[in-house]
């Protein structure tokens, strides 16, 4: 009886906090201009911060750990970096796409791996990821970058599943590369800032290198377009 009234609890905090998360970072996503600017801001040096901690504990080396710090400072403000990119050049639906892309991703590879489990991804590294997890998140991600309605480049929507497809792999990629981090150096979340959801870097591990794959891609075609 206890350990159900432990888990409604630990859900209860969980949903107010995703509510939170979503009401913030919606409301800056809207008002875009110093507000997002503010808020991105604010997102990296705290998920900067919490990879430092983690590079600290899982470099055996000073050194080590001093490469592994400017490796987080370039990669996690690079990603922001093309956030706020992102939402001054394209707008709320540029945003809302990659957000939404790894959203799909995560939801997708939760319920297709919870129902039909099998092979382990990695298991060294995070042993709740398997193949059937990967290619329903991103089935999932394919069809919301296809059908998204606030979504770019209407006329292709084959094409758009495919590139959300791909990003899926790129939003997991980043997952493993912080599961990764957390496993050896120890600890089961980057943070605890966030109630029911560990570290600001947890949520936003596979964002980072979509951020930084889509913009980079996005500026590619149009300068092609251009041509």
């Amino acid at each position: 009886m206890s350990e159900q009234v432990s888990k409604k609890s630990d859900l209860k905090v969980r949903t107010a906090s995703a509510v939170v998360m979503l009401a913030v970072a919606g409301g800056a996503v809207y008002l875009g201009g110093w507000a997002f600017n503010a808020f991105a801001t604010i997102v990296a040096a705290v998920a900067f911060w919490e990879w430092k901690s983690l590079s600290e504990k899982l470099a055996s080396t000073k050194i080590s750990a001093l490469l592994w710090t400017i490796a987080g400072l370039l990669y996690v403000g690079v990603a922001v970096g093309c956030l706020i990119f992102v939402r001054d050049r394209i707008g709320v639906a540029g945003v809302v796409a990659i957000i939404g892309t790894v959203v799909a991703t995560d939801i997708g590879a939760y319920f297709t791996g919870r129902t039909f489990g099998g092979p382990k991804i990695a298991p060294s590294i995070s042993p709740s990821k398997t193949w059937s997890g990967l290619i329903g998140g991103m089935v999932l991600a394919g069809l919301f970058a296809a059908f998204n309605p606030g979504g770019l480049f209407h006329d292709y929507p084959v094409a758009l599943f495919v590139v959300g497809a791909m990003l899926a792999v790129v939003a997991q990629a980043g997952d493993f590369l912080e599961s990764g981090m957390k496993r050896k150096a120890g600890v089961k979340d980057s943070g605890s800032l966030i109630p029911g959801h560990g570290g600001v870097l947890d949520r936003v591990d596979g964002m980072l290198p979509v951020a930084i794959v889509t913009t980079l891609g996005a500026s590619l075609l149009i300068s092609m377009l251009r041509f």
